[in-house]
């Protein structure tokens, strides 16, 4: 991929991050990760063309599509100069593909693919990195079942390379838990309009990441299938429906702006981002709020979020409706004065790394005092000094610390290519918050 690899920062061990003056500038942020990889699979059920513009082209979305054309039934074509993927039915069947799927460490899509193998011929195995092979999946395996469809985890101990026996997606009555991943239920959901019976989803506990599973119903029933629900309790989606495809469009992704605005916390400057604002399904623009609490000001108009930082100080929190926002939200919390409690955030355990552990293990090499909980962290902000930064292969825990670079002198970045997940183009819009817009290396 031309775009993944044209930083060179993508393929250095490391990169030291230089402090940046207050700037008051418009940030723009690539496509919702989170819509791009419904809208692939939405594409991947449709009758009819479907072209996603402004799709966040990463490694996860491109692991996703390939994925998708291994399939044979559609052709998945990714054009990273227009930041557009097109999806085309080719008019033959779904069968699995005789290889091996592989995606590398993208979560969702690889759980997104585990119920899309159900309407496949034969025997699909998707399999990932070797985090992905920890990572639990049991629940969705065990979910398909009475809705049709054989899975099993191949090594028999809930985590991926993950077997589905297809063919035979009939529909009816399934239960699954939601208390570790909400990509679970949306993974059944997105495949179920295209089930050959109606499809009734019951949760059998609490839904963690909520809005995760708003987003999908929205991206359903913008391509023409409707979601019956009860609360977060019960989901049924009545058969008969399918996904019309044509032209979408996708907002920009909330997670990838939130390093942005806490760098307008703790830098106490304004950005601007825009073509997102208070119509946004995506759970992480609450975040803003978060913000706000301690003691930033926001304007949220319809299509522009901004953030002005002020004196910031800590508060408790719960975030179990947006951990992905977690890690920008501990880099504010470092800065702040006072304490931040932060909790109900169990499920960073099972992401792309233990986040939490990650975390706290990274603020304390920074001087900064954490006490960590199974589910919570606590951090008493300070003066963070500089450090060198381990990645975990994290993304997040990259593109977070990144952020307290631009006011800690000396921070520098291990692994800065594994932003490639989710934003390959972060470090070069990190370097718009330098007045003489050069990069660092």
């Amino acid at each position: 991929m031309g775009m993944l690899s044209a930083d060179a920062r993508l393929n250095a061990p490391q990169v030291t991050v230089r402090p940046a003056a207050c700037i008051d500038h418009d940030v723009i942020v690539p496509g919702s990760k989170s819509y791009t990889n419904r809208y692939l699979a939405i594409g991947s059920l449709a009758s009819r063309q479907t072209r996603i513009q402004n799709a966040l082209i990463s490694d996860d979305t491109v692991f996703f599509a390939r994925a998708i054309g291994s399939f044979g039934h559609v052709s998945a074509e990714i054009d990273e100069s227009a930041s557009r993927i097109t999806i085309s039915p080719t008019g033959r069947p779904m069968r699995a593909p005789a290889e091996e799927i592989f995606v590398g460490g993208a979560g969702a899509p690889l759980r997104f693919l585990i119920a899309m193998a159900g309407h496949a011929d034969g025997t699909t195995t998707i399999n990932g990195n070797r985090r992905m092979q920890e990572r639990p999946m049991a629940d969705l395996v065990s979910a398909l079942p009475a809705l049709g469809v054989e899975a099993e985890t191949v090594r028999g101990n809930g985590s991926p390379p993950v077997r589905v026996v297809g063919g035979d997606f009939r529909g009816g009555r399934t239960s699954i838990s939601g208390a570790t991943s909400s990509q679970f239920t949306s993974s059944l959901l997105l495949n179920a309009a295209a089930a050959q019976d109606s499809v009734e989803i019951n949760i059998v506990d609490d839904l963690v990441s909520k809005p995760d599973v708003d987003m999908t119903i929205d991206a359903m029933a913008d391509q023409g299938v409707c979601v019956e629900r009860d609360g977060y309790r019960k989901f049924t989606v009545p058969s008969g429906q399918s996904y019309r495809g044509g032209e979408i469009s996708v907002e920009p992704d909330a997670s990838g702006m939130s390093y942005f605005l806490c760098a307008a916390a703790i830098l106490g400057c304004r950005v601007t981002i825009p073509g997102i604002g208070a119509g946004s399904r995506q759970g992480d623009i609450g975040l803003v709020d978060v913000l706000v609490r301690m003691g930033c000001s926001a304007d949220v108009r319809r299509d522009s979020i901004s953030i002005k930082g002020g004196q910031l100080r800590g508060i408790d929190v719960d975030m179990k409706s947006m951990p992905d926002v977690v890690p920008s939200l501990v880099v504010v919390a470092a800065f702040a004065a006072g304490r931040t409690h932060i909790s109900n955030i169990a499920s960073l355990r099972v992401k792309d790394c233990d986040r939490i552990a990650a975390m706290t293990a990274q603020l304390r090499k920074m001087g900064i005092s954490v006490d960590e909980y199974p589910d919570a962290m606590t951090i008493t902000g300070g003066i963070p000094r500089p450090a060198t930064i381990d990645t975990y292969d994290d993304h997040r825990i990259a593109m977070s610390f990144a952020i307290a670079g631009l006011r800690t002198k000396g921070v520098v970045i291990r692994d800065p290519g594994c932003v490639g997940k989710s934003f390959p183009k972060f470090w070069q819009t990190l370097d718009t918050f330098h007045a003489d817009g050069l990069s660092t290396l």
